[in-house]
């Protein structure tokens, strides 16, 4: 019989499920859209229901040893997802308590984030790494900190928010109901943002000018610049530099010995990577210079089921 840990990775759109193994290989996987259900207990039988025919499809027994859950605003300490902006289910949600009714295993919830930091300790680039930050760059800006040898929860579980710094006073707005956070000018949509607001001072020519908001991608801004588009690769540097000040910022807090991005928008590169690694080392005090690394991320294929299946073999050391 094959031990496996069960990941879950609950986004906004999508809830992906996967049977990892401890080399971390994904012997099978599947899916479901988050909003289908506005009622969670209805939404989990459902879940359940595709993994119970997951497993029964494969061609031999697995030993389920643990679930790792990777959901928006989940606490670690106390199994609850509070309050989640992009969730149908709002107040507190007790889902370890819920999953644990369906499957009686250990069950492990965190942020996304965090479980993309366990992710890397445990089968990515970080594995001889006690002290590392991963940043993950989609829709929105997460972050889990590594220190010490484990992830930074802080006193409640909610410690790592990097995304949700202040670094523009007054400034652009956030989901979270504040102004200036950091992910509404480092993230996929603030990639977009930055754009039109890069057009209005530009009168040149741009092959971004003609394509309306909802229209745009980011990874569309991230090949116009790699053709040499001006107001793309002005974007770019634009949101690279901001990254880079307030990554200077977090150094000062944790000392890591790499940050690793990871994420659609780092597909992007080196016109990501480069001014960022730059801004970064302008901006660092002198006792951290060229000790910091900036990495793209270890993990690929399955890389979010995968950070939440490492958080029970994290346990089961």
């Amino acid at each position: 019989m094959k031990e496996i840990a069960l990941g879950i990775d609950i986004g906004g759109t999508n809830t992906v499920f996967g049977f990892i193994d401890r080399e971390g290989i994904c012997i099978s996987e599947g899916s479901l859209p988050t909003q289908k259900h506005a009622d969670v207990e209805n939404y989990l039988d459902e879940l359940f229901q595709l993994i119970d025919t997951a497993k029964s499809n494969l061609a031999y027994d697995i030993d389920i040893k643990g679930i790792g859950i990777g959901a928006p605003n989940a606490s670690y300490y106390t199994g609850t997802i509070e309050q989640a902006a992009n969730l149908r289910w709002k107040g507190s949600v007790p889902l370890v308590e819920l999953v644990q009714k369906r499957l009686d295993v250990p069950v492990y919830i965190t942020n996304d984030a965090n479980a993309a930091a366990m992710g890397e300790k445990v089968f990515g680039a970080a594995r001889d790494m006690n002290n590392f930050m991963v940043i993950t760059l989609g829709t929105g800006l997460g972050s889990g900190i590594f220190a010490n040898g484990d992830v930074l929860y802080g006193h409640d579980g909610f410690a790592g928010e990097v995304g949700h710094m202040i670094v523009r006073k007054s400034g652009r707005e956030c989901g979270c109901g504040r102004k200036g956070c950091l992910e509404t000018y480092v993230s996929a949509t603030g990639v977009k943002r930055s754009v039109y607001k890069l057009l209005a001072r530009h009168n040149g020519g741009s092959e971004l000018r003609d394509i309306p908001f909802n229209q745009l991608t980011a990874k569309m801004v991230a090949e116009a610049a790699n053709r040499g588009d001006e107001v793309a690769t002005e974007t770019f540097t634009y949101t690279a530099t901001i990254l880079g000040e307030v990554l200077a910022n977090v150094v000062a807090v944790t000392s890591p010995e790499a940050i690793f991005l990871f994420g659609g928008l780092t597909k992007a590169g080196d016109i990501l990577f480069d001014p960022v690694r730059k801004t970064l080392e302008e901006n660092l005090l002198t006792i951290y210079k060229n000790k910091i690394k900036v990495l793209p991320s270890g993990l690929t294929d399955n890389a979010a089921v995968l950070g939440c299946a490492a958080l029970v073999w994290n346990k089961k050391k």
